[in-house]
């Protein structure tokens, strides 16, 4: 007899309690073993790919692409025990679960996504689906698997060519009205509004119907009209943007509704935390960092550093590091629970990065430790994982400082928010040639501005000055730093 195991939603770490299905990398019916990837999910932090607790073959997919499920909830169901008797798929919406056919023992997961696909025949009686509509209609997102892989949603059937597949109201009413097949599943209509619909240009399997029995009206057709012309007069071009697609467009075209979540979701919380419970105070300072942009220059050319991608934001993160050595109370956090101020001995550096998930600031870990060369191997590592959102939830947590670089937007300067536990941020912006009087004449050198917020609980306008001060001299003259180091 097969045994099931159901696999439920961990904890992904920190502390959270909910994450996003965003790709399943199985199906029913796949040979999984354990600690192969089956799921990618999207936590408030990042993308994380779930492995596998369980040798089997996978019978049931329990959640959606798109859904957000809480930790602890069963999200996947493994027969670990599949040479008993066939695993149990759920069947198809194509034939009712009692004329199933017995499966034989999955040799692979593509053979058994073929056979899968063999018992899903286009042919099925409606009467028959009728009696497989036990489980919830899927939904857009839960279509989105590849149709080669043949990929299935438990209870849903396979998704075959381009056949469309609508919600409908009452299962059990036949065709009425000189209804016809169109491809895989019959459209409820009556002759003149299938006339209708062949006028205006409408595909009738596009439409979810309204009518008794499933039946597409001549309103409903009308409808699909008018929503169709309300996307041409969108206020502007380009509104299929992939930011878009979780959400609700509404009837006239103008607006989508987008829930928040993940990332989104977290780094309000984060912002409204820290603009609301921490003084903000920012000052800025202007630097010539022409000496800067040379050593920038000269260490592209050092064969020591041909590995590595050597930036401006290099030498203002070393910068930064070595002006905290200098000012470490300014390395602080206030626990307002228990009225103390808490002096961190390490720099683990946060550097705020923009990606199409959102603003993420993992950070390096014991960057004060770090020689030249290893901290642009961690900037330059840091930066690819947080653009392929493969970040983990310990590389953003338990930062002490943070750098923005509102610079690489062609940005002149800004006032950063805090991130929260922290003192302080140091905006860095664009680098631009500029007319500056330099040792008694008017020159043209690289210019850019500096901005520092911090906690004005903990740090004063003189202390939050000298730190600024000493990184502008730094990048000023980086030869300081060896003074400093």
């Amino acid at each position: 007899m097969p045994t099931f195991q159901q696999f439920a939603m961990p904890d992904a770490g920190e502390g959270l309690t909910e994450a996003d299905i965003v790709t399943w990398l199985v199906a029913p019916g796949d040979v999984v073993e354990v600690n192969q990837p089956i799921v990618e999910i999207e936590t408030a932090k990042s993308l994380v790919e779930l492995p596998c607790p369980y040798d089997g073959v996978v019978s049931r997919l329990l959640v959606q692409e798109g859904e957000t499920v809480e930790v602890g909830v069963a999200i996947l169901e493994v027969d670990v025990d599949p040479d008993g008797e066939a695993p149990a798929v759920a069947p198809s919406a194509g034939e009712s679960a009692s004329e199933s056919p017995s499966a034989e023992p999955v040799q692979s997961a593509r053979s058994a996504r073929e056979d899968l696909s063999a018992d899903a025949a286009p042919s099925a009686p409606r009467s028959q689906a009728a009696e497989a509509s036990t489980s919830p209609q899927p939904a857009d997102a839960g279509e989105s698997s590849s149709e080669e892989s043949g990929a299935v949603l438990v209870g849903y059937g396979v998704k075959a060519g381009s056949a469309h597949r609508r919600p409908r109201k009452d299962e059990s009413v036949e065709p009425v009205g000189g209804a016809q097949d169109l491809g895989e599943y019959p459209v409820l209509a009556k002759p003149p509004v299938r006339k209708l619909a062949r006028d205006l240009g409408v595909d009738l399997t596009t439409i979810t119907p309204s009518g008794p029995g499933g039946m597409v009206t001549r309103e409903d057709v009308e409808q699909q009209v008018k929503a169709t012309s309300a996307q041409t007069l969108a206020t502007y071009p380009g509104d299929e943007q992939q930011w878009l697609a979780a959400g609700t467009t509404q009837s006239d075209g103008r607006a989508t509704r987008v829930p928040v979540k993940s990332v989104r979701k977290r780094t309000a919380e984060a912002m409204v935390q820290s603009a609301f419970t921490a003084p903000h105070v920012t000052e800025f300072h202007t630097v010539d960092v022409t000496e800067t942009m040379n050593l920038v220059n000269r260490l592209k050319q050092d064969k020591d550093f041909a590995d590595v991608r050597v930036t401006p934001l290099l030498i203002v993160a070393k910068a930064l590091l070595l002006a905290v050595r200098r000012h470490p109370e300014v390395n602080a956090s206030w626990d307002d629970a228990a009225q103390e101020i808490v002096y961190k001995h390490y720099v683990n550096l946060g550097i705020a990065a923009s990606t199409p998930r959102g603003l993420v600031v993992p950070n390096i870990k014991d960057a004060h430790r770090l020689p030249l060369h290893e901290l642009a191997l961690e900037l330059q590592h840091l930066t690819a994982e947080a653009r392929a959102g493969k970040l983990s939830p310990s590389s953003m947590s338990d930062g002490t400082i943070t750098i923005t670089n509102v610079g690489a937007l062609g940005i002149d300067t800004g006032t950063p928010i805090l991130n929260p536990g922290e003192a302080a941020i140091l905006a860095f912006g664009a680098i631009r040639q500029q007319p500056w009087v330099h040792e008694g004449e008017i020159q043209v050198r690289w210019i850019t501005q500096l901005a520092l917020s911090f906690d004005h609980r903990l740090v004063d306008g003189g202390l939050g000055a000298r730190l600024l001060s000493d990184v502008g001299r730094v990048m000023n003259d980086p030869a300081q730093g060896l003074v400093w180091g």
